[in-house]
């Protein structure tokens, strides 16, 4: 079986690491290169004990002569280092990136929100933002795929068809998010040493947060609507998981029954989102290790509001999954591969 050379950058972070094990059981990938910096000459086995028994390559610095030999490029590097990479991609190349660095399409606001200047702007315009439940049959024509953060995947899927089909209010749209702790990497313990991890929950990023500017331009894109989303991210004593809460208020007429069965039709031929019944609770550990995505339509006590519930593995569905899920699409591959 003709298999596609990849090489993984970024290959000993959690999402890195997290790729490599989907990746060794996708039947048309060969992983030829793991690249890294600190790690150079180490086995990824090292920071991923589940791989010890896997034929895999030692981690090397990346070296644009590599490119040559590839055919699949995943980045899981700090925001900026893609765009260095995406410079030197020649045009048997595809580079799926896992940071921020192609999902803003305007430089200003990657400017405005990652304070740095973007070092490959001629190629914003020839890349994708991936969220494949929404826009899978576009990915087949770039090479270079943007992956959405974990924070707006978990908040978009619930939200796009309801704006879409003007279901609910685009104002106060209030969105609570809590995620595990890997979703700030590696360094996560010298980032928040100051906190208890493991006993404390954190809110950040208020107002400010990065994936505001990811959140609000995609909505504004797939609907075609000016949306105001007030967003709060948590961090949380747990390792891994999303569950974000949306505050809606619904458009005249329109009851939970009607926005369930419109999330049922919009997503009733998906293998990885899964509408559940009328206000069923969910929980993070539903979906952990699995690139599933669970949505709850929950009663208020107001008549006119709803609440959504949205869970999601933040390092599988939030990350490397759905990665590899675009890779799918991209190569016509069968969605599944190397996901179930």
């Amino acid at each position: 079986m003709l298999k596609l050379n990849a090489l993984v950058a970024g290959s000993t972070g959690y999402i890195g690491s997290q790729l490599i094990k989907i990746l060794v059981k996708h039947k048309y990938i060969n992983i030829k290169y793991l690249c890294g910096n600190s790690s150079v000459g180490k086995k990824i086995s090292f920071f991923e004990k589940s791989l010890s028994n896997k034929k895999l390559p030692k981690i090397i610095k990346f070296n644009k002569r590599l490119l040559k030999d590839v055919d699949i490029i995943f980045t899981a590097l700090p925001n900026g280092e893609a765009q260095d990479i995406s410079k030197h991609l020649n045009k048997n190349n595809t580079l799926i990136d896992l940071a921020a660095d192609f999902r803003l399409e305007k430089k200003i606001d990657y400017q405005k929100w990652y304070k740095k200047e973007h070092r490959a702007v001629r190629l914003i315009k020839k890349s994708i933002y991936s969220l494949p439940e929404i826009n899978r049959n576009e990915i087949k024509k770039y090479n270079i795929i943007s992956s959405p953060g974990c924070y707006p995947t978990s908040i978009l899927l619930p939200l796009i068809p309801l704006f879409d089909k003007n279901l609910v209010k685009v104002k106060n749209v209030i969105v609570d998010s809590k995620s595990g702790y890997s979703g700030a990497g590696r360094n996560v313990h010298k980032k928040y040493k100051s906190k208890n991890l493991y006993e404390s929950l954190s809110a950040y990023g208020l107002g400010f947060h990065r994936h505001n500017a990811e959140i609000d331009q995609q909505l504004k894109k797939f609907t075609k609507k000016k949306i105001e989303v007030s967003f709060t991210p948590h961090l949380t004593p747990m390792f891994r998981g999303i569950l974000s809460t949306i505050y809606l208020d619904l458009e005249k007429n329109v009851t939970p029954k009607k926005v369930i069965k419109l999330l049922s039709n919009y997503y009733k031929r998906e293998k990885f989102v899964k509408i559940l019944k009328f206000n069923t609770f969910i929980s993070t550990n539903d979906v952990i290790n699995t690139n599933n995505c669970l949505i709850s339509v929950c009663k208020s006590k107001f008549k006119n509001k709803i609440i959504i519930l949205s869970a999601i593995d933040n390092l599988i569905k939030g990350g490397a999954g759905q990665a590899v899920q675009s890779l799918n699409n991209k190569y016509k591959f069968p969605e599944t591969t190397g996901l179930i």
